[in-house]
């Protein structure tokens, strides 16, 4: 059985296209593997408790013995993230750029799971080389020659985290310009835009099958099942 975790950001349940590419990109996998199961963290929706962070850094050095019940349940929180990232042969991380930075709901997910053991940044990454997809919807336009060209402060910050922190073999899918059907002062834009998401798709199902691909060969390579 293989395990993809997946994480959502996005505040909108319906219309959201970085859930739109996730699930391109999931169905993609699916198709091409007979017993496939996702574990879903959907922090957009059912966003973290915003006090954990704050517990569970206070609990770190404290004896159990010590700990408030808050703290206690902080820390627990932080063992399940942790144990479902663990448990994970791929990763799929969906998070749209808001407000020029990331989720806030997906900086909590972060702070939190580095306060677990097997996660801080202290020691060596436990899911080190392994494949993941970072999706990122963005309203507008952000690349070289743009108006607000070094505007997304997300996807370098999470490029650290994912890669340099966690050690992932991390790809970026990604598109643009997903505001142009909604605001009417980017209507000059719509078909650019209609072109950029259906890449996107293009992309995410292509990752897909790419990684179903790759997944069955490390899974044959596995002693007992050649």
């Amino acid at each position: 059985m293989t395990t993809i975790f997946r994480l959502d950001a996005s505040i909108r349940a319906v219309g959201s296209q970085s859930r739109a590419l996730a699930s391109t990109l999931e169905d993609s996998i699916r198709t091409q593997l007979a017993e496939l199961d996702v574990v879903r963290r959907d922090v957009g929706l059912s966003p973290l408790p915003a006090t954990a962070w704050a517990r569970a850094v206070q609990a770190g050095p404290k004896a159990l013995s010590e700990r408030t019940t808050e703290e206690v349940e902080a820390a627990a929180l932080a063992t399940k993230l942790a144990d479902e990232m663990l448990a994970a042969d791929a990763f799929i991380f969906s998070v749209p750029l808001y407000n020029y930075a990331v989720s806030q709901h997906a900086k909590a997910w972060i702070d939190l799971l580095v306060t677990e053991p097997r996660f801080t940044v202290k020691v060596a990454s436990p899911i080190s080389k392994r494949p993941a997809y970072l999706i990122s919807a963005r309203g507008g336009a952000y690349g070289p020659g743009m108006p607000k060209e070094g505007w997304d402060h997300a996807t370098p910050w999470l490029r650290r985290i994912f890669e340099d922190s966690w050690g992932l073999d991390l790809q970026l899918i990604d598109v643009e310009l997903t505001l142009a059907d909604v605001n009417p002062a980017m209507a000059s834009l719509r078909d650019l835009a209609a072109s950029n998401l259906k890449q996107a798709h293009a992309a995410a199902k292509q990752a897909g099958e790419q990684l179903a691909t790759r997944l069955t060969k490390s899974l044959a390579s596995e002693p007992g099942q050649a």
